[in-house]
């Protein structure tokens, strides 16, 4: 039974995040597509205020929505002076302690994460939980409308084009989520691995 549920786990997130990342690859060339359309703006045309912010935005959901995938793949930097020469079970053995590390840091990102977004999106207490709570809640008993009773003042950046942040901000929000989820998944693997069970 348990392993029925890892197992069923370990393919959704798979899958998922793999569907997700390769969505997200595409992203590279509408970020190159919007610096070239600068450069020839502000050479031949009128300068745009908003291409620059628009690919910082562009690389940030490139980087964290991909991030999940490309653990998946296995294709994270990683210092092999040591690492390389293992054999696969030690791997899967270091690698199920180590990602232990992970998990704390994943967790105080999302964390920050949802405080960030809820500020993004007018909250300016101390408890993001208190907030989203409020907002789900609000969103399934008034709908739309119950929903934004709890938004205040949406934060802006500082810039001449000034859009709003909260966007970007739910993005790197789900990308943190994405990457807990798959940490989980490749914890699972690794164990199932020290076990000879194959996922």
């Amino acid at each position: 039974m348990i392993l029925g549920f890892v197992r069923g786990y370990v393919r959704f997130v798979d899958a998922m995040n793999r569907f997700i990342g390769r969505i997200a690859m595409f992203l590279i060339f509408a970020m190159m597509a919007t610096l070239l359309y600068s450069v020839i703006s502000k050479n031949f045309f009128v300068p745009s205020l908003m291409t620059l912010e628009i690919a910082q935005f562009m690389m940030v959901a490139y980087f964290l929505l991909g991030g999940p995938y490309s653990m998946q793949m296995g294709d994270h930097v990683r210092m092999d002076l040591l690492y390389g020469s293992w054999s696969d079970t030690t791997k899967a053995a270091v690698d199920s302690v180590m990602v232990i590390f992970l998990f704390i840091y994943l967790g105080v990102l999302l964390y920050g994460a949802l405080g960030s977004t809820a500020y993004s999106l007018g909250y300016f207490g101390t408890n993001p939980f208190e907030f989203w709570g409020n907002f789900i809640v609000g969103f399934f008993t008034g709908g739309v409308e119950g929903a934004k009773e709890e938004l205040g003042f949406l934060e802006r950046t500082p810039t001449a084009w000034r859009p709003y942040m909260w966007p970007i901000k739910s993005v790197m929000t789900i990308g943190i989520f994405l990457m807990l989820l798959q940490a989980i998944a490749v914890w699972f693997r690794d164990i199932a691995k020290l076990k000879g069970v194959e996922l």
